[in-house]
């Protein structure tokens, strides 16, 4: 999803280019097979441009994140995002991260 939200649509050929090449590169099969996926799933859909599929994002990213947490909360959490962030300090978090974090829950009062 990264590669189409921040490179625009794609064909499999253009998405497997953008994920480099090399050792631990997905298989152009992996990419297609994905991409389906991701179509069932109503994140991604395509057109048809020659004999190749193109395929556009669907899903904008802040709502992909959106669901993910939601997901995350109410499978890990409970429901709560007060056990997520318990969870989040629990792990070491610099001085400059909870400054920030800070900061945006000022805002949010």
């Amino acid at each position: 999803m990264n590669v189409l939200w921040d490179g625009g649509p794609g064909t499999v050929a253009q998405v497997l280019a953008a994920l480099g090449q090399g050792r631990g590169a997905p298989a152009y099969s992996t990419v297609l097979t994905t991409l389906r996926i991701l179509e069932d799933k109503e994140c991604v859909r395509h057109t048809k441009d020659g004999r190749a599929f193109v395929y556009h994002p669907v899903l904008e990213r802040q709502d992909a994140r959106r669901n993910a947490l939601r997901f995350v909360l109410s499978r890990f959490f409970e429901d709560s995002p007060e056990l997520l962030v318990q969870n989040i300090l629990d792990d070491e978090v610099d001085a400059r991260e909870l400054r920030r974090l800070r900061k945006l829950i000022e805002k949010r009062k």
